[in-house]
């Protein structure tokens, strides 16, 4: 006989349920959503922590109760995974914002010192701007602008993927890819 549960799954709203049932049953959502669905829909129809843990192809019956306070406390957000651990981000969307700004700016030579941008540059651009990050390392500039899209080019530059200018008989016209975000992950 099972333990008497400390913190019960509420009732499920009719929205909740839709989804979680679509969660379910998706084959594109990510695994640990799915599987968290699929605890959750298990535990709402009668099942313990147990039984519910080994429909979703999981071992711990804890797991399921841990899942289901969070549920309890912030709704559908319980599926999607938290920071599993490591080092924090240093950088927040404000600080990779400004970082995608500036990579996205023309330099000047007489300000910049360059006519196209290099990891260097950027970073020294980045800490001495009044705004900028006054930390900020070449490889932290690298990962945000390969986050964004961006490639580093045969000509030096740094440009986005994805779009391309092509000579044309009427003149430049700029060609983009429709299937670049699929290419890239």
């Amino acid at each position: 006989m099972s333990r008497r549960r400390k913190d019960p799954l509420r009732a499920l709203t009719g929205d909740e349920r839709h989804a979680l049932t679509g969660f379910s049953r998706s084959r594109t959502a990510p695994a640990v959503r799915v599987a968290r669905a699929v605890m959750l829909l298990a535990v709402a129809d009668g099942s313990d922590y147990q039984q519910a843990a080994r429909a979703a192809g999981r071992k711990s019956g804890d797991a399921v109760s841990h899942l289901v306070a969070r549920f309890n406390r912030e709704g559908l957000a319980a599926l999607d995974p938290r920071h599993g651990g490591g080092h924090t981000p240093t950088y927040d969307t404000a600080a990779r914002d400004r970082i995608l700004r500036e990579a996205a700016r023309i330099p000047t030579p007489e300000v910049d010192g360059t006519s196209t941008w290099s990891l260097t540059i950027l970073r020294r651009v980045l800490r001495a701007a009044p705004d900028g990050l006054p930390t900020v390392s070449t490889f932290t500039i690298g990962q945000v602008l390969h986050g964004a899209g961006y490639t580093f080019q045969r000509t030096r530059t740094w440009c986005p993927t994805g779009s391309a200018v092509r000579k044309r008989k009427a003149g430049a016209a700029t060609v983009t890819d429709p299937d670049a975000v699929a290419k890239k992950s």
